[in-house]
C-alpha cells in the first residue's frame, strides 16, 4: 500500500512593517557634514506673533551618539520630541536667537524682517565659519561663505536643529502670549490661521500681535464689526 507523506510548510512569521520616521542625517555619516552655522526661521506663514530665527554652529562629529539621527525639518517632528531634543541640541551648540515683531513685520514685510532677524542671528553668534542658511535669501551684510539651501533643513544638520530651536522657543513663547488671550487658542495653533483661530478674529477682533498687513483678513475686519455694531450684534 502506498501511503502518501503530507509535508506541511511552517507558518512564516509576519513582519509587520517598521513605522520608524525616516531621518536624513546618520551617525555614520557624520564625517560628510561640515562644521558650519546653520539658520532657520520659524512662524514665517503665521497670522500673528513674531518671526523667529535661530542661528547655531557645532561640530557633527562631535554629537553624542543618537543626536545627529535625530535631526530634521522642526515639522516633521511631533512637538514632544522637539521639546526633548531642545536641551540636547543647547548643551552641544553654540547658538543665537533673533526675533522680529508683528509690528516689525507690517512695517518691513515678513521676507525682509525674517533676513534682518538672520543676520542679527549670525552676527551675534561670533564664530568665524561658513554660513548655510535655509531658504533662497542671504541676508545682506554677511561676510564670507554665507550660501542659501534650497530645504536646507534636510540637507544640512545645523539648518535642521536651527529649525528645532526657532520651533520650540516660539511655540513656548506664543503659549505664554496665549494665557493673556485666551479666544485665540495660540498654544495649540502657534498663531497660524487656522479656521477656528480666524473665526476667533473674527468674533474677538485683533491684538496688537497679529499681523495686519497679511492678506484680507484684517482689511475686512474692521467694515465687518462695524456693520455688527450697525445691526446691534
Amino acid at each position: 500500500m502506498l501511503r502518501t507523506r503530507l509535508m506541511t510548510c511552517p507558518a512564516r512569521p509576519v513582519i509587520k512593517a517598521a513605522m520608524a520616521v525616516s531621518r536624513p542625517f546618520f551617525r555614520k555619516r557624520a564625517s560628510l557634514f561640515p562644521a558650519v552655522i546653520g539658520c532657520d526661521e520659524v512662524g514665517r506663514g503665521a497670522i500673528c506673533g513674531p518671526v523667529v530665527v535661530c542661528a547655531l554652529w557645532f561640530d557633527p562629529e562631535a554629537l553624542p551618539r543618537g543626536v545627529l539621527g535625530r535631526l530634521d525639518d522642526s515639522k516633521r517632528i511631533e512637538r514632544a520630541e522637539r521639546e526633548e531634543l531642545f536641551p540636547i541640541i543647547a548643551r552641544v551648540s553654540k547658538l543665537v536667537f533673533a526675533a522680529r515683531s508683528a509690528r516689525y513685520i507690517d512695517l518691513y514685510n515678513i521676507r525682509n524682517a525674517t533676513l534682518q532677524a538672520m543676520h542679527q542671528a549670525v552676527t551675534r553668534l561670533r564664530i568665524d565659519a561658513p554660513v548655510r542658511i535655509d531658504g533662497i535669501d542671504v541676508p545682506r551684510g554677511l561676510s564670507g561663505d554665507a550660501q542659501a539651501v534650497v530645504k536646507g533643513d534636510g540637507k544640512v544638520p545645523q539648518i535642521a536643529a536651527a529649525s528645532i530651536m526657532a520651533k520650540v522657543m516660539r511655540d513656548r513663547l506664543m503659549t505664554r502670549l496665549g494665557q493673556r488671550h485666551v479666544y485665540y487658542a495660540w498654544n495649540s495653533n502657534s498663531g497660524y490661521g487656522t479656521p477656528a483661530h480666524r473665526a476667533a478674529i473674527r468674533t474677538h477682533g485683533h491684538t496688537p500681535h497679529h499681523r495686519q498687513s497679511f492678506g484680507d483678513l484684517f482689511s475686512g475686519l474692521a467694515g465687518e464689526i462695524a456693520l455688527q455694531d450697525a445691526a446691534g450684534l
